[in-house]
């Protein structure tokens, strides 16, 4: 058995030392190994230690108050020894002069979290923020529970699309490569000798449920998300993706009393779901990972009342009578009074043939959180100047020996929010090339080895580099979900849903009783919040709609009447 995580603590401060060490053992003790150190040398002497010895450690809790005044500069050191560790700045009640350093160190990467230190029994404010940035860590390092048990090759597309699906829906997965030890004892368990990659077992049914390089379909009927829908059943309202917009749309309207069917073809959460950490979003002074974030809102959607449709792909929307019809890859459709537009958008590929050959091999568009612990110790590059390129930045610079931003541009100061930009300088193996663009790929044994990388000021373009590279991971542009959708409703050039000028209501599209939320939008802010506030906005919006257009008489299969 693996020895327990570590949670340490370092202060000088004996008062302090003794409140937040016996807080951290009577809670934490069972389930991690909590080391308490006087003296941040001896500290830092630990985490050295720790990291030869393989041991994970997923806290680190430095004190800065009137008595210690070294704590933030500890956590800046404990980075580089620890760099997966969660990091904790822990103050005083009512030393508000603390309060200016401690939030500059949070915005500048030091530390991610501020701790309040106990001032009484049972503080649950303090434990609830240990709690959150244990829960942040656990989810990051893929440790616990395997609900779902994946066999397949470190660097194939495939398995990195299960991958990264299972985890950004919150699925417990163990990762077993193919010929590792382990793999080849379950595979001997499971009687399967040189099976088609990957394998997927279910573990948590009886017996375990054995796939071989199943399809989405076959993975969704699996875990039982393909219950069919009753053909005669109408919707007051189907949201067509679960990202920010959609799941906010499906809260409020299941919540009231609106039959809500969310249909999504991948993960909850759109782009949003593969954020590192979210430091701006308001409520959470100490930032939200995007997959918490989807999660939380998926559950109380799910709890209000809103169905879900997973793994399912929208082909079209058609009329249907007074009603709308969606229609699905399987061959499945749906009725509905009303359709929510949610689906968001991909990243733009850079259209090079020899990069794209490499996807999951190396390279990944979007942040690939799953992919990060996978670069320890290699030579990463994302390209992309936006908040998610810089989110993804700095979460694979937690793993990887360097990190490099390559941006087309002379600055990001338009594209990136400055608390990023201010992280980034801080980090150490973190650099930022500006002007540079990705215009070629070499592999080795069918794997990223380098990427060759012009300048995008160059009058000659065949003045470029050859650097090493085990990781590309791309976050450039926007392409809206949108060929779907049936003429009739109307886009702009870039292809983005456009909800001015066709109707009174507010998010309408050229298409009545058919709206557009969020990103997929035209002219919509690239803010999780903004995406929210449309999904809330497109609800009382629609409450009006329905109005005007009360359900329709149909005749069910008994050949009754009856009010949908």
């Amino acid at each position: 058995m693996d020895p327990d995580p570590v949670i340490l603590l370092a202060t000088t401060d004996p008062v302090s030392r003794e409140i937040l060490g016996g807080e951290l053992r009577r809670r934490y003790g069972g389930d991690y190994e909590v080391i308490v150190c006087a003296d941040y040398a001896h500290a830092r002497a630990i985490l050295e230690g720790l990291r030869r010895w393989g041991r994970a450690v997923a806290l680190v809790i430095g004190y800065y108050g009137p008595d210690d005044r070294d704590g933030l500069d500890f956590l800046r050191r404990a980075y580089a020894l620890q760099p997966s560790a969660k990091r904790a700045a822990a103050v005083t009640w009512g030393d508000f002069a603390s309060a200016a350093p401690v939030f500059a160190a949070i915005a500048h990467g030091h530390a991610e979290l501020s701790l309040v230190r106990p001032e009484r029994p049972r503080d649950e404010e303090f434990h609830g923020a240990v709690t959150d940035a244990l829960d942040d860590w656990n989810l990051a390092q893929g440790l616990g529970f395997e609900a779902v048990r994946l066999i397949g090759e470190a660097r194939d597309e495939r398995t990195f699309s299960l991958r990264d699906s299972f985890g950004r829906n919150h699925i417990p997965v163990g990762f077993y490569p193919v010929g590792t030890d382990a793999a080849r004892r379950m595979l001997e368990s499971l009687d399967l000798h040189d099976p088609e990659l990957p394998v997927v077992v279910l573990a948590f049914t009886s017996p375990p449920t054995v796939l071989v390089d199943p399809t989405d379909l076959e993975i969704a009927d699996a875990f039982g998300l393909m219950a069919p829908l009753p053909l005669d059943r109408v919707f007051d309202v189907v949201v067509v993706g679960a990202g920010p917009a959609g799941l906010a749309a499906a809260v409020y309207a299941s919540s009231e009393g609106l039959s809500t069917l969310v249909i999504e073809q991948q993960a909850v959460g759109g782009q949003a779901g593969t954020s590192s950490l979210i430091r701006n979003y308001p409520g959470f002074s100490r930032g939200v990972s995007g997959a918490h974030l989807a999660y939380r809102s998926f559950q109380q959607a799910w709890a209000f009342g809103t169905e879900y449709s997973f793994m399912r792909q929208v082909q079209g929307l058609e009329a249907d009578g007074p009603l709308h019809r969606v229609t699905m890859s399987d061959g499945s459709a749906v009725r509905a009074r009303s359709v929510v537009v949610a689906t968001g958008v991909d990243y733009r590929r850079l259209d090079l043939p020899e990069v794209d050959e490499l996807i999951g091999r190396g390279v990944y568009y979007g942040a690939a959180v799953s992919e990060a612990p996978s670069m320890v110790g290699q030579q990463v590059w994302v390209v992309g100047g936006g908040n998610s390129a810089g989110q993804a930045a700095l979460h694979l610079a937690r793993y990887a020996r360097h990190v490099t931003l390559l941006v087309r541009g002379a600055s990001l100061a338009a594209s990136m929010s400055d608390y990023l930009i201010a992280q980034m300088k801080a980090t150490r193996n973190l650099s930022i090339r500006y002007h540079g663009a990705v215009v070629g790929a070499r592999s080795v044994d069918g794997c990223l080895a380098e990427i060759t990388v012009g300048d995008t000021r160059a009058t000659d373009p065949a003045e470029t580099e050859q650097l090493e590279a085990a990781g590309l991971f791309v976050l450039i542009g926007s392409i809206p979900r949108t060929t779907w959708l049936p003429d009739a409703v109307h886009r702009d050039e870039a292809g983005f849903v456009r909800t001015d000028g066709h109707s009174s209501l507010a998010l309408e599209t050229s298409l009545p009783g058919t709206f557009a939320i969020g990103d997929v939008r035209s002219g919509s802010i690239k803010r999780v919040a903004t995406a929210v506030g449309d999904g809330a906005t497109v609800i009382s919006v629609l409450h009006r709609y329905l109005a005007e257009h009360p359900r329709p008489v149909v005749t069910s299969a008994s050949g009754d009447a009856a009010a949908e």
